[in-house]
């Protein structure tokens, strides 16, 4: 366990999916090792790593196994107990980001109350518990999130009346949840932003991301969106950053509203899919960017080397077990395209199986491209 400001060259993440795994992959360029703790030997990163904690990601005393073997630890999910970390972390165990930062963002209405008091734009909300009246003031439809664990669309659901409120709120078992006003936004974005140890912040370029189902299907790099926007969007960044006072990269949500006002909806305090661009499009990658971060090594230039880019999530469209070889290679053949393909052995309706990624000429060609890729994959 490393405690001083020498580099870190072995890094732990808790988790071992495609994020671990896409870190893994950028890891051996920065001189560095990855050591991942994952319940399963086939889960995506388990193949890269240099060693493996065979684990639940929220099984502390197998975190400190892997702190053992680590001179850092960071996280490739939300899934952990706090305060079970914590107590590794009075031992000497240094995680980034660190623990304080995490506490007030892995529960969503707390992350909204922050967010609030520190003067940040966010839709209207509050919190429903057990036993409590639907509140009326903030109308349908309403948007109802889990606290916590949700994620890919699992978790969050639309809601055009009281009734269907409730009966959403029955199937999950009446916990407390969070409700938000829906926002009848332009567009949704996000921004990828990372923060050094000594305090040096480095901001990707703004991205439109667009959902369907909950689900990000696309991402467009960089947003066509005016100035006035990219600068609200790198403010809120920069405000989140600090007030945590964090070592890490964090992805930000965003909603655009159509008179301009940007909201946030999210905060993943983590690397983000609205960042998978940023491996063949940029200098330095959102992943090996937080290696960076969290090794005390200089953090990378955020420049995009196209003038545009287009990530297609690959999502299972059935139940099924096959490796789509002959539609990753017909997408690969489209021109500067690049297929990240995760190593899942089953398919099933809205998993992520991987990406695409495509570098293009001139932002406007995105969605034609994505069309493209979509075509290939979903068959249509």
């Amino acid at each position: 366990m490393n405690s001083d400001r020498t580099p870190r060259r072995r890094v732990g993440i808790i988790g071992g999916g495609q994020l671990a795994w896409m870190m893994a992959r950028e890891a051996p360029s920065l001189g560095l090792e990855v050591v991942v703790q994952t319940p399963k030997l086939d889960d995506p990163a388990v193949e890269l790593a240099a060693e493996t904690v065979l684990a639940e990601v929220a099984d502390a005393r197998a975190t400190f196994q892997l702190a053992e073997r680590c001179d850092v630890i960071t996280f490739e999910n939300e899934f952990v107990e706090l305060e079970e970390l914590a107590k590794l972390a009075e031992k000497g165990v240094c995680f980034r980001p660190r623990l304080e930062a995490l506490e007030p963002l892995l529960d969503k209405y707390h992350q909204r109350c922050c967010l609030r008091e520190w003067g940040l734009p966010v839709p209207r909300f509050v919190n429903l518990a057990p036993q409590e009246t639907i509140p009326i003031d903030l109308g349908f439809p309403l948007v109802m999130k889990a606290r916590r664990h949700g994620y890919d669309g699992q978790g969050t659901v639309i809601v055009e009346t009281g009734d269907a409120l409730n009966a959403v709120w029955q199937r999950w078992g009446y916990p407390s949840v969070l409700l938000e006003e829906f926002v009848r936004f332009d567009r949704e974005l996000a921004v990828i932003a990372a923060r050094s140890a000594t305090g040096d912040i480095a901001i990707y370029p703004v991205v439109e991301t667009q959902q369907e189902n909950q689900v990000c299907r696309r991402v467009l790099a960089p947003a066509m969106v005016s100035p006035a926007v990219v600068f609200q969007c790198e403010a809120i960044a920069r405000r989140i950053l600090e007030k945590l006072d964090v070592v890490g990269l964090f992805g930000i949500e965003l909603f655009l509203t159509p008179d301009e006002k940007v909201l946030v909806n999210e905060i993943a305090p983590r690397t983000h899919n609205s960042g998978h661009f940023s491996l063949d499009a940029c200098d330095t990658s959102q992943f090996a960017q937080l290696l960076r971060a969290v090794c005390d090594l200089p953090l990378g230039s955020t420049v995009m080397k196209s003038p545009a880019a287009v990530m297609v999530n690959l999502l299972g469209y059935e139940t099924a077990r096959r490796d789509y070889r002959d539609k990753r290679e017909a997408i690969a053949a489209l021109p500067n395209a690049f297929v990240y393909w995760y190593g899942k052995t089953e398919s099933r309706p809205g998993r992520k199986l991987g990406h695409a990624t495509a570098l293009v000429s001139d932002p406007s060609q995105g969605r034609a491209i994505a069309r493209d890729i979509e075509a290939i994959w979903y068959g249509r």
